[in-house]
């Protein structure tokens, strides 16, 4: 039996240059209705476990979490998906940086409304103030990274920079942080303590 996986991998492959009526296909049978398209896995694994926290599961929904491997890509993606392709409803969240990329996308491939939601920063920033800095260290510590922060923040490139700046390069450091405290963190989170691109996300969809 299809599921949402095999879309997002059928729309990757798309997007890539393959033919398009896998995703067509998928779409039609798994009664897809909006695509969220985030930047990075572990972007994808924050939302995804919001989601979850709050009893909701996306795929039932309808909803494809996407990651695109970069905001760069969003134009790619969103005139796949969007009023030129398949007509589903997009929407996404992004750093200040790629603010301009998503801007630009949506308005490419014709999406009537530029639903999206930006982070101050990155997701990481806007999690880490939301914990503040003290817990986010307790986490770490909760998750066998003690001594890897330790040695990082010993080294003279961190010297001088403030404690969030500090986590926030530690979790880009290795292959698969960010993605697995992209979970961590916001299981931790309180409910009233969402980060507001992120509640706004999922209260959107």
């Amino acid at each position: 039996m299809a599921d949402m996986g095999e879309f997002r991998d059928a729309v990757t492959a798309w997007a890539a240059g393959a033919p398009g009526d896998p995703a067509r296909e998928l779409a039609a049978r798994l009664s897809v209705r909006a695509v969220v398209l985030l930047e990075g896995p572990s972007d994808a694994a924050a939302v995804s476990m919001l989601a979850a926290r709050r009893g909701r599961n996306p795929a039932d929904e309808g909803i494809c979490v996407l990651s695109m491997g970069g905001a760069m890509n969003v134009g790619r993606f969103a005139g796949l998906l969007g009023p030129p392709g398949l007509g589903l409803r997009l929407t996404g969240l992004c750093d200040e940086a790629e603010r301009g990329h998503y801007a630009r996308g949506w308005e490419r491939a014709g999406v009537p409304r530029q639903e999206f939601f930006v982070c101050a920063a990155d997701l990481e920033d806007e999690l880490i103030r939301a914990l503040g800095v003290a817990r986010v260290a307790e986490l770490i510590g909760v998750e066998g990274d003690e001594r890897a922060l330790q040695t990082f923040l010993r080294q003279p490139a961190q010297q001088g920079r403030s404690s969030q700046q500090q986590l926030r390069r530690f979790l880009g450091t290795k292959k698969g942080r960010k993605i697995h405290y992209g979970r961590v963190l916001v299981e931790a989170l309180d409910p009233d303590r969402v980060p507001a691109p992120l509640d706004a996300l999922l209260s959107s969809l």
